[in-house]
């Protein structure tokens, strides 16, 4: 099936969007903070990844990914660098509000 690496993506997503509706998080609210926090990361992985498909280290079955592609770096493993951190930066910030902890940004 084409579509489960994104529909598990989105699931990801959909099971963490209550800490910032809920809870409070603040992390779609704040983008600049979010696009910093992903920047690095999506720039050193996707980096790695493109590295490692083009060595013969690893590659994506077609059959299980959508066909879009950026270069070699198929469209779902983009996303993963995307939607994971923000899942973690999600649920570290539900933690910091519900347990209190200053960050020294408020």
């Amino acid at each position: 099936m084409r579509a489960v690496y994104l529909l598990v993506l989105a699931g990801c997503l959909l099971g963490t969007l209550p800490l910032e509706l809920v809870l409070h998080a603040r992390v779609y609210a704040r983008p600049l903070r979010l696009l910093l926090t992903l920047a690095p990361v999506v720039a050193v992985f996707g980096v790695w990844d493109v590295l490692a498909i083009r060595a013969g280290h690893w590659a994506y079955d077609p059959r299980q990914t959508s066909g879009v592609r950026f270069g070699v770096l198929p469209l779902e493993e983009l996303l993963f660098f995307l939607v994971i951190p923000i899942c973690a930066v999600l649920t570290l910030e539900a933690v910091r509000v519900v347990k209190g902890w200053p960050v020294g940004d408020e």
